[in-house]
């Protein structure tokens, strides 16, 4: 407990200082998450309902009592001749039971109907796991989205910073007679329609990062900084995620539904078998009149008895139940294949998307690295006057270019990274 508090002051803190790195965000989603809390609560309540008593294995034990007070008129003939009248005659019945029942056999009902109340708690913590595997994957796209726009804000700066550069190259020129006001006018236009896309992308970066905190289940207004790149684990390998499929939450509770549904069979079933009850209890009476011919009648002590119920007949309800039952366990087979297939198929075309990002960014590095160079050989050859202004504007554009693609191809890379381990239940917790 000591520790859980710890967590939860170190991660207010940093709220506080306006940094929040990915651990953070996901600590803070799987504690403010309604769905993960929703989900928790009814694995809770499958957990308070596996319980043999709820599944009718316990026996079960009722006290009444009954007290009656009358007043009657009494006209009595017996056969001895004598007759008895008397009218505003008072009487007191007094009733009194305690008793007990204990189901001995029904046909193996109650196993059936213990074992799914255990299958049904072990589903709802598999619910829960995989409500807390999608949390933490919504965070994670979201918390790279705004490394990602971040990124496009870094590149945009870089290409502010050479328009500048060259628009104080055409100013010095033009101080020496060396350029004309075109050239002058066409580098400022440059420059402003650079600041004019930052802004555009601040606006983008802002509402991104409303997106993160409404994940988080903060206030939208929160003020946060993050300070982090997009790392790619490379290490992913599709057989593994395929064989781990079997893992994921989602299968495992379609699974578990199965084995429900089957136990339903059983139940259903055991409706067609004899049921025998065991009774048991102490039953008390005391009748009191002040006329008549009895004035006190009083009995009491112990009982013991069986019962025993035997369904001959109910129009064939319980075996269009039985079938019904069997329909709906065929239906969870299909239904947890057709799962399983999709996530396979999709585990694969992510691969697909996986390498083929990975195999594009080693490429685009390279052309990342070569549109510097070419941007800074072209404004030296544009303070050389061996280059236009034109040149110039195409050598940056390319350099921007590739920057977004570089920033979007680590990104891609990054959702399909986490969509790989999300399928095969390897996301961190």
């Amino acid at each position: 407990m000591k520790k859980l508090f710890f967590l939860l002051a170190l991660i207010a803190v940093k709220t506080n200082a306006q940094e929040l790195t990915l651990q953070d965000a996901i600590n803070l989603a799987l504690k403010n998450s309604f769905d993960i809390q929703i989900t928790k609560n009814v694995a809770d309540a499958n957990k308070i309902n596996n319980n043999i008593g709820v599944a009718g294995g316990l026996p079960s034990i009722a006290a009444t009592a009954s007290n009656q007070e009358s007043v009657v008129n009494i006209n009595q003939k017996l056969n001895t001749g004598t007759e008895i009248t008397r009218d505003g005659a008072t009487s007191n019945n007094l009733t009194a039971n305690v008793s007990g029942t204990m189901l001995l056999y029904n046909g193996y009902r109650v196993v059936a109907t213990k074992k799914r109340l255990e299958i049904l708690q072990q589903q709802s913590e598999q619910n829960l796991n995989s409500q807390i595997q999608n949390t933490i994957a919504n965070v994670m796209v979201n918390y790279y989205n705004v490394v990602r726009q971040q990124g496009y804000i870094k590149t945009l700066q870089q290409s502010i910073d050479l328009s500048k550069q060259q628009l104080e190259l055409i100013q010095n020129k033009q101080a020496l007679g060396l350029a004309n006001n075109a050239n002058l006018f066409q580098s400022q236009i440059d420059l402003n329609t650079r600041v004019q896309e930052m802004q555009s992308q601040q606006l983008i970066l802002a509402q991104a990062t409303t997106d993160l905190l409404n994940v988080l289940n903060v206030k939208p207004d929160s003020v946060i900084r993050i300070k982090d790149s997009i790392v790619v684990d490379k290490n992913v390998r599709i057989n593994d995620v395929l064989q781990a499929v079997n893992a994921n939450p989602q299968i495992g509770a379609l699974s578990s539904q199965i084995k429900i549904n089957e136990f339903l069979e059983k139940e259903t079933l055991a409706q067609r078998y004899p049921s025998l009850r065991a009774n048991t209890g102490i039953n008390y009476g005391r009748n009191q009149s002040n006329g008549g011919q009895l004035l006190l009648n009083q009995s009491y002590g112990p009982f013991l008895g069986l019962t025993l119920s035997v369904p001959l007949y109910n129009s064939g309800i319980v075996k269009r139940q039985q079938q019904i039952a069997k329909i709906n366990t065929t239906n969870a087979k299909l239904q947890k294949e057709n799962i399983e297939l999709d996530f396979k198929s999709g585990a694969i075309k992510t691969y697909q998307a996986y390498t083929s990002s990975l195999q594009q960014i080693t490429t685009q590095q390279n052309t990342y690295q070569l549109a510097q160079q070419l941007v800074q050989l072209s404004l030296q050859r544009f303070q050389l006057a061996a280059a236009t202004i034109i040149e110039v504007r195409e050598a940056q554009k390319s350099f921007e270019e590739a920057g977004f693609r570089l920033i979007n191809l680590s990104y891609l890379a990054k959702l399909a990274e986490i969509e790989l381990k999300r399928i095969s239940n390897g996301l961190a917790n």
